[in-house]
């Protein structure tokens, strides 16, 4: 039984999965967990980033201009409520 390791750096230096050669390459996912902020704008944003992982990786960027475009939204709304 072989094991496929990642390059240097690839997945933070931890092995990758081990899968059959013949196997084609699947996402995992990170693992990742996010705190709520309490603000109703960018906790939606955040919670946008999960739809990437249910769509193919040339419409990821739609995803992300999405959130940052929320995010630079919240962050405007923040500056004009300190006038």
């Amino acid at each position: 039984m072989s094991e496929t390791t990642a390059e240097p750096g690839a997945y933070g230096g931890v092995s990758a999965p081990a899968q059959s050669p013949d196997a084609p390459a699947r996402p995992e996912p990170l693992g990742v967990t996010v705190a709520p902020t309490g603000n109703a704008d960018i906790d939606a944003a955040i919670d946008r980033l999960a739809d990437a992982g249910d769509l193919p990786t040339q419409s990821h960027i739609e995803v992300y201009e999405d959130v940052h475009r929320g995010l630079r939204d919240a962050l405007a709304a923040l500056d004009e409520n300190r006038s």
